[in-house]
């Protein structure tokens, strides 16, 4: 059997890292995210939410992520924290369509705080869809992240839940730029990668990225004694990383 330190890992596993967001330096909560290059420049992917809410009064100031510094030991992980905020402004970029705001966020990561010896991996444009109608209903999928904060924390690697395709991809759920995953997620998912198996997508990430984990959708009127929750989440078309990466 491989050593558990140097064995080969799936690069999938590689794109998404734990996000914990701090306020004065302590602690808030924790998310998911996950790296996209854009050229030469790299940046976080999350959930809005995650980076600012001010409905629930979630207002961070910095996020921590852990990078992967030794290609021969994954047991090695070194802390980078990027400030939310430069001079008073945001520092990430957010984006709204004509269904209006849109919960995902892109923070870049300058290339000076990454260990010298960086393990990652990096969606890029070209793994993104071609066409929305290359992808139907019930079309499985994987979602990569941190449910609850759950995660091999020797190796620092996400877990991946299985997902299906649960609302017509080619039309926005309800009129907002989004689409729905029928899939077992649970708070600490917010930001993950969703995706797809693609042979058409070469090594080492033969995945394309279909869109970015919300959260849970659930029906308002919901008897909570006698309906079980729908298992339903949102997720955002991962398209708009073209415009929040120009």
């Amino acid at each position: 059997m491989p050593d558990a330190q140097t064995g080969q890992v799936e690069a999938l596993l590689l794109t998404t890292v734990q996000v914990t967001t701090l306020l004065g330096g302590f602690v808030l909560t924790r998310a998911s995210g996950f790296f996209f290059q854009r050229g030469s420049r790299l940046f976080l992917v999350t959930s809005r939410h995650v980076l600012y809410d001010p409905d629930s009064t979630h207002l961070p100031d910095a996020v921590e992520i852990g990078i992967h510094a030794a290609a021969d030991n994954l047991a090695r992980s070194t802390p980078v924290r990027l400030p939310l905020y430069a001079s008073g402004r945001a520092a990430w970029r957010q984006g709204v369509d004509s269904g209006g705001e849109i919960d995902v966020a892109v923070l870049e990561i300058p290339p000076q705080m990454l260990p010298p010896d960086a393990l990652l991996q990096a969606f890029t444009p070209e793994h993104l869809l071609p066409s929305l109608g290359a992808v139907e209903v019930g079309q499985p999928l994987l979602l990569v992240g941190f449910p609850l904060g759950f995660h091999d924390t020797l190796h620092h690697l996400p877990v991946a839940r299985h997902a299906i395709v649960a609302s017509s991809f080619g039309l926005r759920f309800q009129g907002q730029g989004c689409f729905l995953t029928d899939a077992r997620a649970h708070r600490g998912s917010s930001g993950a990668p969703v995706v797809m198996r693609s042979p058409a997508t070469p090594a080492p990430l033969p995945w394309q990225l279909l869109g970015v984990h919300s959260s849970r959708f659930d029906m308002g009127s919901r008897d909570l004694v006698q309906d079980e929750s729908l298992g339903l989440n949102s997720a955002w078309y991962a398209d708009i990383l073209l415009t929040l990466t120009t």
